[in-house]
């Protein structure tokens, strides 16, 4: 087996692809020898995407993490580095291809005593191992430049802290719950100042000492002595096919039952949990098109970008002003609404609209963030139309992001680094002249005003979003959940007291985090939101399935693939659900048929979640969370066996007229 080529391979795929740009770090990544750090039996998977099991329970953590956590220390060369939880010691070589000393210190004695004998016949002169409480550090040695600890805490300990150098850095999963972190950075900046910035959510196993957890406090994972507590399992699926609602097919469903028990809700928020299904898109498709006709929902709101979602509100409203030039959904993950079974919908709700007057139409519009510089365009243009001047005024001030257009998480990187000052201030500015200007521009075309509105708001919470999403962290998640949720209130309060809105998006954002392992990690969703808004007048309905396929990728911005979807997970709702042996159904929870059933199903279980992203072969890690599905949802609906959306071809859209929303 040629470990080097698949040392180099994993640089490029799986850390330089995610946003990794430390030379420095990369370098290491590509020296240090990962099979040299595990059993033999398991060597073979040394440069799989996944932590992998090592003695004492412990883990060699996934590359990607190793590399991500070496390069928030921002070492430049020759720092004296102190590392916690020296595990197999691969993370302490790669620290020492860059470092000048290393100081590491494990509390298991025999992971001691095996990374010293790997390190040292590995020739690594400059790594010392300690066996001790990491909690405590190694004072001797202080103080650190950089200190580094492999495992989650309730909180960072004070004696780490005290242990930097003024100026130095500390990398940490912390967390209320054992079991899942956020990853942070802690900086001295004086002798008793720090500030700490959110890097990533992540997984460690618990950092256990006198400033950590004690071993009491671990929860226990289950033994097999305990499964006679699973066999209720079995009870609980045929319970759950007793009082479900089967249905034959998504186009002979009987839906009056389910719009009973949306009843009077305000907003009804349809989850999915694949961003490439068919049958989330169409059954969602279904359920809004019912709504719609029979309970006058106002306007149906994506998680896609607001001014390529513009172009489908345009065509679906029989608009006369002309669409924007841009091709909708053109850029990665282009499948995503770009498909057929998006297409079916768009026709729809064009037809629908055909013979109603123009106030009385269904809209269509997007709630995420990520079109900054399309948002740009659509304001510059609206403005040269209504008030030149003020264009010009925008121009100089949305020029500061001009750099970065075509990578806009590059401007993150150079803002955090300090390489580059941010934009915060032009543009809120520019959203703030707006704003203040409402009532003349307003007078021009309510909807338009609406549209720049948004658009101006948009680059206020992109510009944000890109400056602390580099290292995906719980700040930017919330941050992009609360523009989609205010997005919403604005187009709610837009449309008057009486609009009732419906919401497509994945289940990790419709679904209520509070139920979920998020609310460990500090994190909200739309869900969350408009439960503590709206209360009983929110609907929300969850998706799930066991296997089939699915239209997804396996790196960001990669190609389209239809990838085969593993059966569910033992332990899983979806393996509940598989259990009932129904090919699809509908499951009530806020009211469901027995309060059996909801106390079943109030057992913590794992859930899977798929986005434009799937990774079977790390499937555990990279696609399951914990929740409670009866406080996540108030409804569930299953699929035993789905296909993958069909994405739109350029050659199935030629002759199309101009107004087409998805172009060609």
């Amino acid at each position: 087996m040629d470990f080097s080529k698949l040392r180099s391979n994993m640089v490029e795929h799986q850390i330089a692809a995610r946003g990794v740009r430390s030379e420095a770090v990369l370098n290491a990544m590509r020296k240090v020898p990962r099979e040299r750090f595990l059993s033999g039996r398991l060597r073979e998977f040394a440069y799989d995407d996944a932590p992998l099991p090592i003695e004492a329970q412990q883990t060699i953590s996934q590359p990607y993490i190793v590399a991500l956590m070496t390069e928030a220390l921002a070492l430049e060369g020759g720092e004296t580095v102190l590392e916690i939880g020296t595990g197999s010691g691969y993370a302490a070589a790669v620290l020492a291809e860059i470092a000048g000393e290393v100081y590491t210190v494990e509390r298991v004695e025999l992971l001691v005593e095996q990374a010293r004998s790997r390190l040292a016949a590995l020739g690594y002169k400059n790594i010392h191992v300690r066996h001790a409480d990491g909690t405590l550090g190694w004072t001797e040695h202080a103080p650190y430049d950089a200190i580094i600890v492999a495992a989650g805490g309730p909180e960072v300990p004070d004696t780490l802290k005290k242990q930097l150098k003024v100026g130095g850095r500390l990398v940490i999963p912390i967390g209320a719950d054992p079991r899942v972190q956020e990853l942070v950075r802690v900086t001295r900046t004086l002798d008793d100042t720090f500030t700490t910035e959110d890097i990533a959510d992540v997984r460690f196993v618990p950092l256990v000492g006198k400033e950590g957890w004690s071993p009491e406090e671990i929860p226990q994972p289950v033994r097999s002595g305990q499964e006679g507590a699973r066999l209720a399992d079995g009870g609980l699926a045929g319970a759950i096919a007793e009082s479900c609602e089967p249905f034959d097919s998504i186009e002979t469903a009987d839906f009056d039952a389910l719009l009973d028990r949306i009843g009077d809700a305000k907003v009804v928020l349809l989850g999915e949990a694949t961003h490439g299904t068919s049958e989330f898109y169409r059954m969602r498709q279904r359920i809004s098109q019912e709504l719609i006709a029979r309970k006058g929902f106002r306007f149906v709101a994506i998680e896609g970008d607001w001014p390529d979602v513009a172009r489908l509100d345009h065509y679906v409203r029989h608009f006369e002003f002309p669409p924007s030039e841009w091709t909708a959904f053109a850029r990665f993950p282009t499948w995503m609404w770009r498909n057929n079974e998006v297409r079916g919908f768009i026709d729809w709700l064009r037809d629908h609209n055909a013979d109603r007057r123009p106030r009385q139409r269904t809209a269509i519009y997007g709630l995420d963030l990520y079109s900054l510089y399309t948002s740009i365009s659509s304001v510059l243009r609206y403005l040269d139309d209504v008030d030149p001047d003020s264009a010009r005024v925008a121009r100089q001030r949305y020029a500061c992001l001009t750099p970065w257009q075509s990578d806009p998480a590059a401007y993150g990187h150079a803002a955090l680094t300090g390489g580059f000052r941010t934009c915060e201030g032009e543009v809120v500015r520019m959203l703030a002249d707006i704003l203040r200007k409402q009532s003349d521009y307003a007078a021009h075309d309510g909807e338009r005003f609406l549209d720049a509105t948004q658009n101006a708001r948009l680059v206020t919470d992109a510009e944000r979003y890109y400056r602390i999403m580099y290292y995906g962290s719980r700040a930017s998640w919330n941050l992009r959940d609360t523009h989609m949720f205010d997005t919403l209130k604005s187009l709610l309060a837009f449309h008057g007291a009486e609009a009732k809105a419906i919401v497509w998006a994945h289940n990790s954002h419709v679904g209520d985090a509070a139920a979920t392992e998020m609310a460990a990690r500090g994190e909200h969703n739309i869900g969350r939101l408009c439960r503590e808004e709206f209360g009983l007048n929110v609907y929300s309905i969850g998706f799930g399935t066991d296997s089939g396929t699915v239209a997804a990728a396996s790196d960001w911005d990669g190609p389209m693939e239809v990838k085969t979807v593993r059966p569910a997970l033992h332990r899983s709702y979806e393996s509940l659900c598989h259990e009932t042996g129904l090919p699809r159904f509908m499951l009530p929870l806020r009211l469901p048929a027995s309060s059996a059933i909801r106390t079943g199903l109030e057992t913590p279980r794992l859930e899977r979640a798929i986005g434009v992203i799937y990774r079977p072969e790390t499937e555990l890690a990279s696609h399951y969370f914990e929740a409670v599905l009866p406080r996540q949802f108030d409804e569930y609906i299953w699929f035993d066996k789905t296909s993958a959306v069909t994405p739109l071809v350029t050659k199935a859209l030629k002759g199309l007229p101009d107004t087409y929303p998805f172009g060609v």
